[in-house]
């Protein structure tokens, strides 16, 4: 019921272990919360640990039409996301996404454009 989720969702999962344990933590979207473009909002509940009587607790939404685990950790071992959310004309928002503190907290975002070799071409303030 926590994060982004409408009144009758459509739900669908794309469950990862993200800190290695073994246990995948649930990553739940509803489906007719995302756009056209295919982006969605991806809630994470994180699992407890085995033979504990916790329920999932909910640590964070990833937002993106694609979601990448990266290989930087933050805290409790918790692998680094990056969502990457369609824009018009080609292109696109890298977001990346850190567990600090107990949740997933957004950390970068980058606006990127896919050039005519389809390689992606970045934007960085400097």
């Amino acid at each position: 019921r926590d994060g982004v989720m409408g009144g009758s969702p459509k739900v669908d999962r794309a469950d990862r272990d993200l800190d290695g344990d073994s246990i995948v933590e649930n990553i739940v979207v509803d489906r007719g919360m995302c756009t056209s473009d295919g982006n969605c909002y991806w809630n994470v509940f994180r699992s407890p640990r085995e033979g504990s009587s916790e329920c999932s607790r909910y640590v964070g939404t990833f937002a993106g039409a694609a979601l990448e685990p990266l290989a930087d950790k933050g805290e409790d071992n918790m692998r680094d996301v990056r969502g990457y959310w369609n824009l018009q004309g080609g292109r696109l928002l890298l977001q990346s996404y850190r567990f600090v503190r107990g949740g997933y907290q957004l950390t970068d975002a980058l606006l990127c454009k896919r050039a005519a070799d389809d390689r992606l071409e970045c934007a960085e303030d400097q």
